[in-house]
């Protein structure tokens, strides 16, 4: 960057080689960047090397001098990180924060700060002796690089831990008679009560992160340890929000604390473990249990605490309203009706395939059939169905439970997920001897579901027999309907997103504005896309020839099957969900 600032000002003829020299001769003996030495040696001004960056890079330029900030923008900024990085927050306008930089091309100054607020970022130019005197001026003096986590000195700026306060904030007083732990260890050690030392505020603090992921809608709570700071995330429709920054001395108290909840071993630290909690708290005056799946990972600084949120309440039953187009639903519905078979949903981690087999279940879920599930982990409990936890590490795997189910008489057998050849194997002989197989896979679509299971060694005429039905899922964030507003796009840009030249003339699509309840992003909760691909006779024989899986969708679109895509923008046409949010989950 020095050596190119130096070129561009030569270019630009605003100096001379000899000052261009004197000035690399005075940056070698006082430090600093070289745009910083030429202004104190007077050879050029600030904004004129504020204005050549911006001429630059494309990026607006800003005179921070003449700009006052808000006391809640520099908020959302630790102190030690705008000096670290030699940035300033500006302003924020819905789920975009804008910040005065030195380097508009430090993209890991950037990715930090996105990570850490939850907010997009755009930079904006500004001189470093600007910068410097802004950070001074709203964050007092930062003490850098000692890793210590002291964060700032002066009373102005804000620590991690006032940044975490104020994350926070607006949360309701909770005590320690709001949150019960049910079935909790009976005994706690002596050495683990005295590890924890100062346990009544870790308490509190455990529970308030419990209770505010619950009222933010989150489905996941992230606890990462890192070099010099601990950072909590929620998940929340889809994407991670940066929410608080502890002080790095109750990493070991909070891992702890999290462990004797989900009655883990809190000594054990070098190998992963996974838990369960289960609490109990007041809604609306109502008793109301929660689980959280909880995962603990060894990682390079300490333990990385994941804990997935399972809220009864919150699982969709009603198929009807999971967001399947009409021909969609009314193909899957009659595969799983069907006496025997297979039905495969498939899509990544996370994209709501463990619903959508609830779904199926709880639709044929009847006094007359004996329904069993082999799971890992078993995330919700249903009425009427016999649920088995698999347990890898005693010898109850996937393919142990399937082949003692197949003696105690089933019906219908749901596979958490199909992860080998011999669960793969046993799945499919269940299906071909009289049993509805219900089961996920990881793939990117429906037609390469069929390819995927060849991969595994299943022959292709037991595939070609087995399969009655694939369904690839993923999932959208929903427009606000509190803020939502037309948002007319140009019919190329529609077309462009597969939309028919026809209907882009028609469509006007939805966006949130953002509003309190959608926390000023314009979205809340999500909705599925679904690609229904129905095994017919003909797509038979082609998995039969060993057809490769794009003849495969080129077939199943001919006889009707809506891809991701076309599921995405028919909900854009209903005004469900954006362009963006469609082009981000799926291919054309």
């Amino acid at each position: 960057m020095a050596a190119r600032i130096g070129e561009l000002l030569l270019k630009e003829k605003r100096i001379t080689n000899d000052q261009l020299q004197a000035a690399l001769e005075h940056q070698r003996q006082n430090g600093g960047k070289l745009g910083f030495n030429l202004v104190k040696l007077g050879f050029v001004k600030d904004d004129e090397i504020t204005a050549l960056l911006s001429k630059q890079y494309g990026v607006p330029s800003i005179a921070l001098g003449a700009f006052e900030i808000d006391p809640a923008i520099v908020k959302l900024l630790p102190g030690e990180t705008a000096q670290k990085y030699q940035v300033v927050p500006l302003s924020r306008a819905g789920a975009t924060l804008t910040i005065a930089m030195t380097d508009p091309t430090n993209v890991f100054a950037m990715d930090d700060i996105r990570f850490m607020t939850g907010y997009n970022v755009e930079p904006v130019v500004a001189s470093e002796i600007a910068v410097t005197d802004a950070i001074e001026k709203y964050y007092g003096k930062v003490a850098g690089g000692t890793g210590t986590n002291k964060g700032v000195a002066a009373p102005s700026g804000p620590s991690a831990l006032e940044v975490a306060s104020h994350a926070l904030e607006n949360l309701p007083a909770i005590s320690d008679e709001d949150v019960e732990v049910l079935e909790e260890l009976e005994e706690i050690s002596a050495e683990t009560l005295a590890k924890q030392g100062e346990e009544a505020p870790i308490i509190k603090l455990v529970n308030v992160l419990l209770m505010s992921a619950i009222q933010k809608g989150a489905s996941d709570i992230h606890i990462e340890p890192y070099e010099k700071e601990l950072r909590v995330r929620y998940r929340v429709d889809g994407l991670l929000y940066n929410i608080m920054q502890p002080p790095m001395k109750f990493r070991d108290a909070m891992t702890s604390r999290i462990k004797i909840m989900a009655k883990l071993d809190i000594a054990e630290k070098r190998l992963p473990q996974d838990g369960r909690i289960k609490i109990r708290f007041q809604d609306n005056g109502q008793p109301k249990d929660i689980d959280f799946r909880v995962s603990c990972l060894p990682t390079l600084f300490g333990e990385k605490i994941v804990m997935r949120l399972l809220d009864k309440d919150k699982l969709m039953l009603d198929m009807t309203k999971l967001g399947f187009e009409a021909e969609s639903l009314k193909k899957f519905e009659t595969q799983i009706m069907k006496p025997w078979g297979m039905v495969l949903v498939t899509g990544p981690t996370g994209s709501g395939k463990t619903n959508t087999l609830y779904s199926s279940i709880s639709r044929i879920n009847t006094v007359d059939t004996n329904i069993m599930t082999a799971e890992d982990p078993v995330e919700f409990n249903l009425m009427g169905v016999n649920q088995v936890q698999v347990r890898e590490n005693i010898g109850l795997t996937f393919a142990a439970a399937l082949r003692s189910f197949l003696r105690q008489d089933p019906n219908i057998i749901l596979v958490g997920e199909i992860r080998d050849f011999e669960t793969a194997e046993i799945a499919v002989k269940a299906a071909l001897t009289g049993h509805l197989v219900l089961s996920t896979l990881h793939t990117n679509d429906a037609p390469s579901t069929v390819n995927r299971l060849m991969n595994m060694g299943i022959e292709p005429f037991l595939v070609a027999s087995s399969l009655n039905l694939v369904c690839a899922q993923r999932l959208v964030r929903r427009i606000c309907k509190n803020c939502v507003e037309p948002n007319p796009t140009p019919a190329a840009a529609l077309t462009q997103a597969g939309f028919s030249p026809e209907d882009a003339k028609k469509v006007v699509p939805n966006k949130g504005k953002g509003c309190e309840k959608c926390n000023n992003t314009g979205f809340k909760g999500r909705v599925g896309l679904y690609e229904v691909m129905e095994v017919t006779e003909e797509l038979r024989e082609l998995i039969l020839v060993g057809a490769s899986s794009l003849e495969l969708r080129r077939k199943a679109v001919e006889e009707g099957m809506l891809t991701l895509r076309m599921s995405g923008l028919r909900k854009v046409q209903e005004g469900v969900t954006t362009i963006d949010e469609v082009v981000r989950e799926t291919v054309k």
